[in-house]
């Protein structure tokens, strides 16, 4: 792998061919020092904004701050210590809430479902673009929710670092710094698609 702020590839060991955009995307936690601009910002997110969602509500909502501004320290405040560690080397962060209910003040089980169909949109835009998402589990998100005033019934779902890929290795602590390096892998199929009940597997014919 190369760290040398330019467009990074890692292997990806597919069993079917897929598009370049996704065989290439990945989640690095070094990036570029090269800044991404408002522009670009608006950009990914009109790209989420794009993304099909139950009843067409778009339960949606982002939280953004370019490194340097009080936005950015306030995302980067609700982080867990894990990935404060590793996330500050990201220009941009964000988080992806979602509201829980409905117009109709109906639970809203899609939620979680749409906000992610909205990163994804953002993630596959970004790659055309070189830029990359890293998304992550790991933050306070009662602190988040209070700290950005969102109400009650906002849940908030990730944060997402973002960056152009490269800067170096060194930039993560040594313990990450082989995921870094390491293999992608992912289940096989069979694991996940089942032509049935569940556990059914069957190949699918041509």
């Amino acid at each position: 792998m190369s760290t040398n702020n330019k467009e990074i590839f890692k292997n990806t060991p597919v069993d079917h061919e897929i598009h370049e955009l996704i065989k290439n995307r990945w989640s690095p936690r070094t990036f570029s020092d090269k800044p991404v601009s408002h522009k670009e910002l608006q950009v990914l997110f009109e790209a989420g904004r794009w993304a099909p969602s139950s009843n067409n509500i778009q339960p949606w909502n982002i939280v953004w701050g370019i490194k340097g501004s009080v936005a950015y320290d306030r995302i980067m405040s609700v982080l867990v210590e894990f990935n404060q560690n590793w996330a500050k080397n990201a220009p941009v962060l964000l988080l992806g809430v979602v509201d829980t209910k409905t117009p109709k003040g109906d639970d809203n089980y899609h939620a979680p479902h749409d906000l992610g169909q909205f990163a994804a949109n953002m993630a596959i835009q970004a790659q055309s673009m070189g830029i990359a998402m890293h998304q992550m589990a790991g933050l306070d998100y009662e602190k988040a929710r209070k700290e950005f005033k969102f109400p009650d019934t906002y849940h908030v779902a990730t944060a997402i670092a973002v960056g152009y890929y490269g800067g170096e290795l060194s930039d993560v602590p040594e313990k990450l710094q082989d995921a870094e390096t390491g293999e992608r892998s992912r289940k096989q199929q069979n694991d996940f698609v089942f032509n049935g009940d569940y556990r059914e597997t069957g190949d699918v014919k041509e």
